[in-house]
């Protein structure tokens, strides 16, 4: 564990963030560990902010700082864009809940098919978490079965159903978690990633429901998941009648207009969406096949309807947004915009990193960066380099939490708010953000180094 010598790092960030110091000490009285989300937890304190617009966010001290959160993946257009500003304000004031059908709704669920070929019917839903909930019970019903496979690493969502195995540590099979029950576990079967042996035998076994993974790779591509290996999975599960979900919770929207799907030309049968889909705002949905969908419906063909309430389903809001988002996306230049910005912190980073002689790497694919700080192979040849060899045991691991606090504290310190070990790149970020995100990286090793968390 590192051991900090000196408190430069510290005693800067409080002199900095003297506002959101006074917030958090309130805030302790109010939420658990004084934070709303498991993600926003910082010591000695978190940021809080009041405004953001394109990739910066000001927080309530008046600092201007480069965000690499981009709304936890949702915002693509960056922070406030104008069309989703104008469509929020327009619809707030003609209504935010009508407690019925609405036209925006057939709009968005509209965009959704268009982009995404795969989905002929959809279901919206209020977040990534209850899309998924609604996969796995839309294929037990379905299929007739009720194992569900999964890969680990993968996370979709903190409900117990795919919880288990969704971090490391993957060097023991046990996943126990505290609150899930042993019956869930009995109907989750897990694997390792990039392993079609492993798929097939597993199947075998087990005769699941369906496979559900995120197909951009563990967590946004901790461990990467590429196109011959998804193309792959895909004969796989047809060849086994096994059903198919892709998690395009993140990916969704981001990696291309049609996600990874629309990348790599692959037709799951079931999608999950949320984040990008409402524009920064609450929903989600499920979407594929209408034989499979159909089980939603009243009167239909099994003689059996999944029940399926929700308050906030389609709300006029998130429809707004989202249907104002997505004809944005579709022009295919925010996606573009993030993978070449993605594309540049990359190589940046690893250029710094050989700088200043530091055992960390920076790796992803499309709009992700990933920093891993632990690493003594061969630098980065080219942007698809995966360190240790995508090996999932080495990749997704934890690290020195006191460390990654410093790190965040004094990238902070320099304008800049990573995204845990790395960022979400949006189409609102520049080559002018890239620079100083370089300056504010280099100071921070520096500063790393001088409180004795590095050597």
């Amino acid at each position: 564990m590192s051991q900090a010598t000196t408190d430069g790092i510290l005693s800067a960030f409080a002199e900095k963030f003297p506002t959101s110091a006074k917030h958090y000490k309130n805030a302790c009285e109010l939420f658990p560990s004084g934070v709303t989300h498991d993600g926003r937890f910082l010591k000695p304190f978190p940021i809080y902010y009041q405004r953001a617009a394109g990739s910066r966010k000001q927080d309530v001290d008046g600092n201007d700082i480069i965000d690499y959160w981009s709304g936890h993946g949702s915002l693509i257009l960056g922070h406030s864009h104008p069309a989703v500003v104008q469509a929020v304000q327009e619809q707030a004031a003609l209504g935010t809940h009508f407690g019925g059908c609405h036209e925006l709704e057939l709009d968005w669920a509209r965009w959704v098919k268009k982009l995404m070929p795969s989905i002929e019917l959809t279901r919206f839903t209020n977040s990534g978490s209850e899309a998924t909930i609604m996969a796995l019970r839309v294929a037990r019903i379905a299929s007739g079965k009720k194992k569900i496979l999964k890969f680990a690493g993968h996370f979709h969502g903190w409900h117990d159903l795919l919880v288990p195995a969704s971090e490391p540590p993957h060097d023991s099979d046990d996943y126990s978690m505290p609150g899930v029950t042993d019956g869930i576990y009995d109907d989750l079967v897990i694997v390792p990633p990039n392993d079609l042996a492993a798929v097939s035998a597993a199947i075998d076994e087990h005769d699941p429901a369906c496979v559900i993974l995120e197909p951009s790779g563990s967590r946004w591509g901790v461990v990467p998941m590429r196109g011959e290996f998804l193309r792959g999975l895909r004969q796989l599960t047809e060849e086994k009648n096994t059903l198919l979900i892709f998690d395009e919770v993140i990916t969704g929207f981001r990696v291309h207009p049609g996600g990874v799907q629309g990348e790599y030309d692959i037709k799951p049968d079931l999608t999950t969406l949320a984040k990008i889909l409402a524009g920064g705002l609450p929903g989600g949905c499920l979407g594929g096949r209408a034989d499979l969908m159909d089980v939603l419906a009243f009167d239909n063909s099994r003689g059996v309807k999944m029940k399926h309430p929700g308050t906030y389903n389609a709300n006029p809001l998130s429809a707004a947004a989202g249907s104002a988002a997505l004809e944005v996306v579709a022009t295919g230049e925010p996606g573009r915009q993030a993978n070449e910005i993605a594309k540049l912190i990359r190589a940046g980073l690893n250029e710094l990193f050989e700088q200043k002689s530091l055992n960390w790497v920076a790796y992803g694919d499309f709009s992700a960066v990933k920093i891993h700080a632990d690493y003594d192979g061969p630098r980065p040849d080219s942007d698809d380099f995966i360190p240790f060899d995508n090996d999932y045991k080495k990749l997704d691991r934890s690290f020195d939490r006191d460390l990654f606090f410093a790190f965040r504290c004094a990238s902070l310190l320099g304008g800049v708010d990573w995204f845990s070990w790395g960022a979400m790149i949006s189409g609102a970020h520049t080559s002018a953000d890239v620079d100083q995100t370089m300056t504010a990286t280099g100071n921070a090793i520096d500063m790393l180094r001088a409180d004795g968390f590095l050597d």
